[in-house]
């Protein structure tokens, strides 16, 4: 049986490795002839905070009243600064789509009647939806194929670390710390194959993927981590092919859940 790293090198964009505003002028890294995604590219750091988090709002995956994490954890789960982040808040509160409370029941929340986001930052992402359908297709190839062969690799300290990870998410209290766990746990899946060749392109993949994340309602990310759990015992049993179908499912619920605003579908909020 093969050993997994023992480490995983956060990607940038993630909480230990912040990523810089986009370059404009960057290729996707992922040597699978997706082309450049000029969308959100042409938004600054702080327009692209205020574009993810204003169409979670306008697409009710962010509900009236909701609190807000604080900057710190939104930076980290952005890939942005802090200060950037903060910034995005007060500019999201003047506009009317977030508003501020003071007090011990205070922080930063959506507003009770929030106002449409800004079309001009959110038309950016929207304008990339065939791009991001692209990029889950792309994840899909890899990630399956990433499951199987971790199936017959994956040793016993990588299986801790994978139970770790799903615990923590299960008791993550926002979006924010679960995303920075759900990448943990995809990049501890790829580092279990013990092959750079398939660990660097999937990061790279990761991290332009998740340029588009946009927060989401947790009983959507605890069901979620279900199946995170559930590929975990089909590591434990090797059994490839059925953590190669959990994967299949998980990716594919992407279509329909985490980048609905991108994808034109529309949120679930009954």
């Amino acid at each position: 049986m093969f050993s997994s790293p023992a480490t995983v090198t956060p990607m940038p964009g993630s909480p230990d490795r912040p990523e810089p505003d986009p370059d404009p002028g960057a290729d996707v890294a992922l040597g699978l002839n997706t082309p450049a995604l000029s969308g959100i590219r042409r938004l600054s750091a702080l327009d692209a905070v205020r574009a993810r988090i204003g169409l979670a709002v306008d697409l009710g995956l962010l509900a009236p009243g909701e609190r807000l994490p604080s900057s710190d954890r939104i930076a980290a789960a952005l890939g942005v600064g802090e200060i950037t982040a903060r910034r995005a808040l007060v500019s999201l509160c003047r506009d009317g789509v977030l508003e501020r409370r003071r007090g011990r029941t205070g922080g930063t929340l959506v507003a009770e009647r929030p106002a449409r986001a800004a079309a001009e930052t959110t038309a950016a992402f929207r304008s990339d939806s065939a791009a991001v359908r692209r990029l889950i297709d792309h994840r899909l190839v890899l990630e399956c194929g990433v499951a199987h062969l971790a199936a017959a690799r994956v040793d016993d300290d990588t299986l801790k670390r994978l139970d770790d990870l799903v615990a923590e998410m299960d008791e993550a209290p926002s979006w924010a710390e679960f995303h920075s766990c759900d990448e943990r746990f995809h990049l501890a899946v790829a580092a279990a194959t013990g092959l750079d060749s398939v660990t660097e392109p999937y990061s790279a993949l990761l991290r332009d993927l998740y340029r588009y994340y946009l927060p989401y309602p947790m009983e959507a990310l605890r069901a979620s981590n279900a199946e995170h759990r559930a590929l975990v015992e089909a590591l434990r049993r090797h059994d490839a092919a059925g953590a190669a179908d959990i994967t299949r499912r998980h990716v594919e619920e992407l279509h329909q859940t985490m980048f609905v605003g991108l994808l034109g579908g529309e949120a679930d909020t009954a």
